[in-house]
């Protein structure tokens, strides 16, 4: 599988690219962010470590870029003032995200963020609405790096076992790609639930 594609996943441009590709998907999430680095990962498991990415390299280029995302997205949403509040206020969608996210930051349940880190655009929602909600950088940054570390380490993971589990081939990345969209699935499913009033 990964001898059609081994020119890039074999050589240390890798690590520029899944770092730019995760840095910029809070900005565009149709990004293939997740598949990159699931794709780098089974690389990784199928080769030596002298010609592919090495794994704990690939996944703090993942987490890192993850976390520069969110800051820059947040000092963007927090500077965007009354254009940005006026385009989430008509979304009733992003409007609920921005009220759930300010609730769960105001009680220290940052859980929301590292959900939202797995769940379609979540990460765009999360890290724009704490901006524009003008939430303290030291509520949300923390749970945006724990966020960025859990998504990387699953995300490599996957390549990373799949691989070693199915092999290296189409089928292995397939099963661990489906497995992030599941990932994906769940936790905006849990995201979209009301939260119980006891």
């Amino acid at each position: 599988m990964l001898e059609q594609v081994g020119s890039l996943i074999g050589s240390p441009w890798i690590y520029a690219v899944v770092t730019l590709s995760v840095l910029l998907d809070v900005f565009l999430p149709v990004l293939p962010s997740g598949i990159l680095v699931i794709t780098a990962a089974t690389a990784a498991a199928a080769g030596s470590a002298t010609d592919v990415p090495d794994i704990l390299v690939l996944t703090l280029c993942a987490a890192t870029a993850s976390v520069l995302g969110d800051l820059v997205a947040y000092r963007i949403a927090w500077r965007g003032g009354a254009r940005l509040d006026r385009a989430i206020s008509r979304s009733r969608r992003l409007t609920t995200a921005q009220e759930r996210l300010g609730a769960a930051l105001a009680r220290g349940g940052g859980a929301l963020v590292v959900l939202a880190r797995f769940a379609p655009a979540g990460r765009s929602v999360v890290s724009l609405g704490a901006g524009a909600a003008h939430r303290r950088a030291r509520d949300f940054l923390p749970w945006s790096a724990l966020a960025g570390l859990t998504w990387a380490c699953y995300s490599v993971s996957l390549g990373y076992f799949g691989a070693h589990w199915l092999g290296a081939s189409w089928l292995g990345t397939a099963v661990s790609v489906g497995a992030l969209f599941g990932a994906g699935a769940g936790a905006a499913y849990l995201m979209r639930r009301e939260p119980r009033t006891t």
